[in-house]
């Protein structure tokens, strides 16, 4: 019987960022390696590789996980979104250009998974308000920032997408 660490190499079949993709690894190869190595979606950064900073969300299936924690095995037939694929989104696009504008990018190492924790929130209300915001991104740390930067242009992303209207 194979364990974990004996366990051959599998092909798994998914969608990355409106692409279909198949690759073959071990069955718990962690989908950030993965992203990064065999898609080449360099975008998604790892922090401390144990799911505490955040540097690494994606979208799987529409929900915010950290890639470092998730196993390739689990995203077959799956969905995954990168922070690559957010600018496919005109509505999403003006966070990020928000967090350029606003300097809430820095070393940029938790600026993705920022961008990926704001935009989470903006896809289910962009009238969120200061404290709403600093909530939903609670989960993801930043050395650089002291916070203040990044808040604002999520702050300033939500009235700009307000004054837009529409779904994102």
């Amino acid at each position: 019987m194979a364990t974990a660490e004996t366990a051959p190499n599998s092909s798994v079949a998914f969608v990355v960022n409106g692409a279909a993709v198949t690759v073959q690894g071990h069955p718990m190869s962690r989908l950030l390696d993965v992203l990064r190595e065999d898609c080449k979606l360099f975008g998604t950064k790892e922090g401390c590789g144990e799911g505490e900073c955040g540097a690494c969300s994606v979208f799987v299936d529409g929900v915010l996980v950290n890639s470092c924690l998730v196993p390739l095995c689990q995203v077959q037939g799956s969905s995954i979104e990168t922070i690559e694929g957010l600018s496919a989104h005109p509505r999403l696009r003006v966070l990020q250009d928000a967090f350029v504008r606003d300097g809430g990018a820095q070393c940029g190492i938790c600026t993705p998974g920022m961008l990926m924790a704001a935009a989470a929130l903006i896809r289910v209300r962009d009238d969120a308000d200061e404290a709403e915001i600093r909530t939903a991104l609670a989960g993801n740390l930043c050395r650089c920032t002291g916070y203040v930067r990044i808040v604002d242009a999520v702050v300033n992303a939500c009235a700009e997408l307000r004054a837009l209207g529409g779904a994102t």
